[in-house]
């Protein structure tokens, strides 16, 4: 092989190799594209910046005047993530000079924009032109100049009394700012409480609108009420002079016998405690009083005026005299009913008692003295 074949080689295999680079890094098929409409695309051309956070990532491949709109198809780099919601914006970095397209907002995650996806003028923006500015602030003027509203010196009239209102009050008029500007901020410190108390009030308001029947009926009530206070009011007024005459009157009083009042309200205390404590007497009482006063008014002998009752001492004295150790313990057990009070009677009665009687003298007829046992069961000494 020659020298310049040999030389040949290396420069042919280098050749290829920048063209494939330049194919790869200029050729369409490898950048993402993208088409806008805009309503006007001033300072904008071929060539110019398509950034993400002003960052360049694209250009833009051509601008087309189509009818009323303006069509932009631009192109950026596949590594770069657009989100499927994304807008295009037209950015102004000056008044004057050229501008760029911004593809607005930043990837965060989610759907990515397809390629050769196309945004319409509701996901478009362009800025504000000078000229446009210019005529807002002629629009302006003239609305309020001498062939507008200060045609008749309106607008004057309220320049002056606005600065005679406002004169000297500038430091009045600071802290009112100040002010608002702190409920501001307390506002946005206690935000979640405010949108809570919104929520609990529009759940009120729900509730309202729920039982409406319920209200109306309660309103026409009230409505029942006011119509009948207002027939009443002579009447009611009077009852509240006089009830404000008998107040002032309770007050002195109180006042005058403060120390009395406080004695009798120690006793009432006292008395309620005792009460307390004997609220079960007050049962029994309550329980057994009425069949008392039954049979007392039964004993009553109006035609003598006196009570008559009937004693059975026969059978009191038979039950002492026969077995006095029951008609004790019936007495004893009513203080004692444990039963060791009747215990004790009984072992006394039983050692002290004397020798039975025969049973020919328990049997011999007559009045009950025949069977009495004159030292009752040996607890008293009898007479000889």
């Amino acid at each position: 092989m020659t020298l310049l074949a040999k030389l040949l080689v290396p420069l042919v295999v280098a050749a290829l190799v920048v063209a494939a680079l330049v194919a790869f890094v200029f050729d369409g098929g490898h950048q993402k594209t993208l088409t806008a409409d805009f309503p006007r695309t001033v300072s904008l051309y071929v060539g110019s910046d398509v950034r993400v956070l002003g960052v360049p990532v694209g250009k833009v491949d051509s601008v087309t005047p189509s009818g009323t709109q303006v069509i932009v198809k631009m192109h950026y780099d596949p590594s770069v993530q657009i989100p499927a919601d994304a807008k295009a914006v037209i950015i102004s970095p000056s008044i004057v000079g050229d501008r760029f397209v911004q593809l607005t907002p930043a990837y965060s995650g989610g759907q990515v924009l397809a390629d050769g996806a196309t945004l319409d003028q509701q996901r478009t923006a362009v800025p504000l032109e000078l000229d446009q500015i210019y005529s807002s602030l002629d629009d302006l003027t003239t609305a309020l100049g001498p062939n507008g509203a200060n045609k008749k010196g309106a607008l004057t009239d309220l320049l002056n009394t606005t600065a005679a209102n406002f004169g000297g009050q500038g430091e009045k008029f600071h802290q009112t700012i100040k002010s608002f500007g702190r409920l501001s901020g307390t506002l946005a410190d206690n935000k979640d409480n405010l949108f809570g108390s919104v929520r609990e009030l529009e759940g009120f308001v729900r509730t309202l609108a729920r039982n409406d029947h319920t209200v109306r009926s309660f309103n026409q009530t009230l409505a029942g009420v006011s119509r009948m206070l207002k027939g009443e009011r002579g009447d009611l007024a009077a009852s509240l002079h006089d009830l404000g005459i008998a107040m002032k009157q309770v007050s002195g009083f109180v006042k005058d016998n403060r120390e009395v009042l406080g004695k009798n309200i120690t006793g009432l205390d006292n008395v309620t405690q005792i009460l307390v404590r004997q609220r079960k007497a007050l049962a029994e009482t309550l329980r057994d009083a009425p069949l008392a006063l039954n049979n007392l008014a039964l004993t009553y002998n109006p035609q003598t005026g006196t009570l008559d009752t009937r004693a059975n001492l026969g059978e009191l004295g038979h039950q002492i005299t026969s077995d006095p150790a029951t008609f004790l313990c019936g007495i004893l057990d009513q203080a004692n009913q444990g039963g060791q009070a009747c215990n004790v009677v009984q072992r006394l009665l039983a050692k002290n008692r004397p020798a039975a009687l025969s049973t020919k003298e328990r049997r011999t007829g007559g009045s009950g003295l025949d069977l009495m046992d004159p030292t009752l069961g040996g607890l008293v000494e009898a007479g000889r």
